[in-house]
């Protein structure tokens, strides 16, 4: 059952025959009310979201339901991104140079501070959406001037009142996939241009990463999830290797998104999302231990819109789905829609997913994206 204020806004509810109901999703306890008016005698089994804008309240409403989930105090200190740094740092775990900003000139007073470039985000946002690198004072008071006057996130709710500024970590990125206290992978992460963070593809594992730098990375994932209380269900942690070793970006305590969860499971036949029903539900007490993962490698890219428009015309389908290991392939926009033009993950268009026996499923999956097709009308009076 799918608790939402706007369920309809969801396509896939109508397609798959999916049963929705409507809850106040920002508010704990609509959500228990309407949990427990839906589901009736037989009572709630479990409560979960795979969204960042709504692990806090999942957790919340998990416990007054008294039902298995990650402890509400360590998931609000991961959302507020301040918190989460605060924490890390305390921890002795390596993070970027960082300062919390109320204001533009508190913005520019952390960028001198720091060191240009620099980057700038919201506080509390997710999936790229407002993080941008900012060479100069200029872009620096620009970018913080439109993020605090927002006020809102892109659910239209209020928003935290402060961005980050932090220092720029040069280096590859990946991600550490966790179920409880137990590292599933690592992610190896492919990035779309500066000045935004967009992610254009992942591979699982990452291939061609040496064991002590695989190893440093997993106890980095390991070490953050201590330092903020996690240690339920899944968390997905982003980290540089910097010059001076891994440097953890963001802990978030969720599902990975970007199909990340398909990789792993494609990959290592580690189900996570069947794992996480399982855990919130109770039906292995929340902390069984997953299954070895298997010796396999999996890999997506996603077509992302290089500018704003309207979409004319997809394809190029049928012949990336012809490339060996291509398991999946679609759009995820059609004719007429408005895309591209955010810096976030919201530009990603269409996507490829490849699965093989070796590390050849990133190149498939490279060959693959070549092929889908995207024409955009040009972007006048596109809002």
């Amino acid at each position: 059952m799918l608790l939402g204020r706007r369920p309809e806004r969801y396509p896939w509810v109508a397609e798959d025959g999916v049963e929705a109901a409507r809850a106040d999703t920002t508010d704990p306890e609509s959500v228990v009310a309407v949990a427990r008016a839906v589901a009736g005698p037989a009572g709630v089994a479990g409560v979960v979201t795979s969204s960042e804008y709504f692990v806090a309240v999942a957790a919340r409403a998990a416990r007054r339901l008294r039902l298995p989930g990650a402890d509400p105090a360590a998931v609000d200190r991961c959302r507020d991104k301040r918190r989460q740094r605060a924490a890390l740092a305390g921890a002795g775990i390596p993070v970027p140079a960082w300062a919390a900003a109320g204001t533009p000139q508190e913005a520019l007073a952390a960028a001198a501070a720091i060191g240009y470039p620099v980057v700038v985000k919201p506080a509390d946002g997710t999936g790229s959406r407002g993080v941008r690198l900012c060479g100069d004072a200029a872009e620096v008071g620009a970018h913080s001037t439109a993020l605090l006057g927002g006020g809102r996130d892109e659910r239209d709710q209020p928003s935290l009142p402060a961005v980050l500024v932090e220092e720029y970590v040069p280096g590859p990125e990946f991600s550490v996939e966790t179920f409880g206290t137990e590292v599933v992978g690592v992610t190896a992460k492919h990035l779309g241009p500066l000045p935004s963070f967009v992610e254009t593809g992942h591979d699982v594992p990452t291939p061609f990463l040496d064991p002590d730098a695989a190893a440093a990375l997993k106890a980095a994932g390991q070490r953050a999830l201590a330092a903020l209380g996690l240690g339920f269900g899944p968390a997905h942690t982003e980290v540089r290797l910097g010059s001076r070793g891994p440097v953890v970006v963001e802990v978030n305590a969720r599902l990975a998104g970007g199909r990340i969860p398909t990789l792993v499971r494609l990959a290592t036949g580690v189900d996570l999302i069947g794992a996480t029903v399982e855990a919130v539900t109770g039906f292995d007490g929340g902390g069984g231990p997953l299954p070895e993962p298997g010796p396999g490698h999996a890999s997506i890219r996603f077509l992302v819109a290089a500018a704003a428009g309207r979409v004319r015309r997809t394809g190029g389908v049928a012949a990336a789905a012809a490339v060996p290991g291509v398991v999946d392939v679609a759009f995820s926009v059609r004719p007429g829609q408005h895309v591209g033009g955010t810096g976030s993950f919201l530009d990603r268009v269409g996507h490829v997913v490849t699965a093989g026996p070796t590390a050849a499923a990133a190149t498939a999956a490279d060959t693959a994206l070549a092929c889908l097709e995207l024409d955009l009308d040009a972007a006048v009076g596109v809002a």
